[in-house]
């Protein structure tokens, strides 16, 4: 077994480095908590949201805590649903940057109707969300492979999905997680597609993260609450995810260590998925 030298291990901190990346929905959740990590791992980082001052504040913000390193990391409004936004921000990047390797299709929503049925659905919402975490994701992947297909950049092309792409659970909105099986399907579709250009495409479906999006479901509840209800409700304990969980495997997507690895739905949820605690739980209350 080859043991990893020293220079091997100061390269980890370098893993991104010189790379250019583009984060949709980036000036909060878990889309700033990459841009911060993109940065430290030393990519140049381009923030697209639709949030213009916390995205001019987050710039500020980790120019000022990555100074020593003089981190590049500007902020650029995007609509992911308008497609001449995600055009110009493609080509704004490409003409200061000179190329695009990372695509991180992060911007998504959940939609009013968390915890509706059926019959309440309001079809305008269902819509609006099935735009933006779908159509949305569509226009950043389309004009991303443009642009590394002209500049033949082996890129890496990563969606934030959910556990709802791959399960069925009450009480989580029918267009949320309509939209998140789609964009599974997106991916893997892409990943046939732009392979033979050299371009890996895949998602990330984490478990319940204490999010800004999520803390606009539930306006009433402390952050710390939900992660203490999250946990409990989790599979894996001793530990809870948080935005880094999902940065950090979006690092992983995104650089070297991965050049083999497309049309990949990264699970992060601690085996949530691989059980189903209902029968358990009866037996518990039976005896």
């Amino acid at each position: 077994m080859e043991v990893p030298s020293s220079s091997n291990l100061s390269q980890s901190s370098r893993r991104l480095e010189g790379k250019v990346a583009i984060i949709t929905g980036g000036a909060s959740g878990i889309g700033a908590t990459a841009a911060s990590l993109f940065i430290h791992y030393g990519a140049i980082v381009v923030i697209a949201d639709i949030q213009d001052d916390l995205g001019h504040s987050l710039c500020e913000t980790i120019l000022e805590s990555h100074k020593h390193s003089n981190p590049t990391i500007s902020y650029i409004h995007c609509d992911v649903t308008r497609e001449d936004d995600v055009r110009n921000l493609i080509d704004a990047t490409i003409s200061k940057h000179g190329k695009l390797d990372i695509m991180f299709n992060n911007a998504g929503i959940s939609g009013k109707d968390f915890g509706t049925n059926l019959i309440e659905v309001d079809n305008e919402d269902f819509k609006r969300v099935m735009e933006v975490n779908v159509y949305g994701a569509l226009l950043g992947a389309k004009h991303a492979a443009r642009a590394m297909i002209a500049k033949n950049t082996k890129g890496s092309i990563i969606f934030t999905a959910s556990l709802a792409s791959m399960m069925g659970t009450e009480g989580i909105s029918h267009a949320y997680t309509a939209s998140k099986h789609a964009v599974l399907g997106l991916v893997r579709n892409l990943c046939v597609e732009l392979g033979q250009h050299g371009i890996r495409v895949n998602c990330i479906s984490p478990y319940v993260v204490a999010s800004p999006m999520l803390s606009g479901e539930l306006p009433s509840m402390e952050m710390s609450r939900v992660e203490e209800m999250t946990h409990k409700a989790g599979n894996l304990k001793g530990v809870v995810l948080r935005a880094d969980d999902v940065a950090e495997a979006a690092v992983y997507l995104a650089s070297e260590e991965a050049k083999y690895v497309s049309g990949l739905n990264l699970i992060i949820d601690g085996g949530y998925s691989t059980t189903n605690p209902a029968f358990p739980l009866c037996l518990r209350g039976a005896f």
